[in-house]
């Protein structure tokens, strides 16, 4: 599958286009509904105050309940929105926004309110296309899970790569605050809040594993290799500035006795008694559960007074964010990067034939 967004985050309307949808596929609007509530904003003092009901309306590609094999467009509605709140500071450059880099690359057209196509909002109908995708993979017994691993240097209760719990992932990434650990999760929740209150905001990560697919997929070469397709989706998300495969930098500390991932007999396909290495080698699944991590920086948008330029000028400005904006995007990001890594997957030669 292979997908086109379109829309801004005060347009009219934000959307998408996805190809490659097996013809015949079972569209589940409840299931579907289900996995937009979870990234939809206004739902928590812990998240931004915009209330987006965030109903898909399918344009194309779906008839009687059943995907066409055509391509499939949805559309959002934005309901929302507060354009006022940008117009002052129309030619301010906010740090850590794309505002710069967008009016050089657009020579100044682009749409500045509310980020424009550059806003996290454009994250709403990736999740529909996810959401499409995940149906495709169900169907190969193949199921896509993450939750909340870190926020604000607060780590949530670590997982054993090499046979993680389902339910127990589960019963996390579908909640309102996806973690294992409630205790820890209310600390991060704090952190949260405190940062709010300081007029700041907080980053943190997140921890995704696919379970299901078998070993021999994928390929050495930039193409078909699984964590280049699944690097590539996941870097087209906003905020996210790192990715690791299963213990991703910590290789660095360790040592190759230590990092190597032991064979063992299994009765279908060997398995390894530890999963360091995320489930790929070479660039090909190795029957292991996919694992890796996403790094989310802190929301760009903040209260606090910050130095900057005015575009217009090129002179020297003090800035003050004001709007609604989440103090941390963690949390309403797991379904995302869920869904980007149910799309890339899809994508990889193999598995939903």
């Amino acid at each position: 599958m292979r997908y086109s967004l379109f829309g801004e985050s005060h347009g009219p309307a934000i959307g998408i286009v996805l190809q490659g949808v097996p013809a015949g596929l079972d569209i589940d609007l409840d299931f579907i509904a289900s996995e937009m509530a979870r990234r939809a904003p206004g739902g928590s003092p812990l998240s931004t105050a915009r209330t987006e009901k965030d109903a898909v309306r399918i344009l194309s590609g779906v008839f009687e309940g059943r995907a066409c094999g055509t391509p499939l467009c949805g559309v959002i509605e934005n309901t929302d929105t507060r354009s006022r709140d940008y117009a002052a500071t129309r030619w301010l450059a906010r740090p850590g926004h794309a505002d710069f880099a967008a009016n050089m690359r657009y020579k100044g057209f682009e749409d500045y309110r509310g980020g424009g196509h550059f806003s996290g909002r454009l994250t709403a109908p990736l999740v529909f296309a996810g959401s499409i995708a995940k149906l495709a993979l169900r169907r190969m017994g193949i199921e896509i899970l993450a939750h909340i691993r870190s926020i604000a240097g607060i780590y949530d209760a670590p997982l054993d790569l090499a046979s993680p719990n389902p339910g127990q992932l589960r019963s996390a990434s579908h909640t309102a605050f996806p973690v294992i650990d409630e205790l820890r999760g209310e600390a991060m929740r704090q952190a949260i809040l405190d940062a709010r209150s300081d007029g700041d905001s907080v980053g943190g990560s997140i921890e995704c594993l696919a379970l299901g697919l078998k070993a021999g997929l994928g390929s050495p070469d930039f193409d078909e290799n699984v964590e280049s397709i699944i690097a590539r989706h996941i870097f087209a998300i906003p905020a996210v500035k790192a990715l690791e495969f299963g213990a991703g930098t910590t290789f660095a500390s360790m040592r190759g006795s230590q990092a190597n991932d032991p064979f063992v007999p299994s009765d279908n396909t060997p398995v390894t008694s530890t999963n360091h290495n995320g489930g790929i080698n070479g660039g090909i699944t190795n029957g292991m559960p996919i694992a890796f991590t996403v790094t989310i920086k802190p929301t760009a948008s903040i209260a606090l007074e910050q130095d900057t330029i005015d575009m217009q000028s090129g002179k020297a400005a003090r800035l003050a964010i004001s709007g609604r904006h989440d103090p941390c995007i963690v949390p309403r990001a797991v379904p995302v990067i869920e869904a980007a890594a149910a799309i890339a997957l899809s994508e990889l030669p193999g598995v939903l034939a």
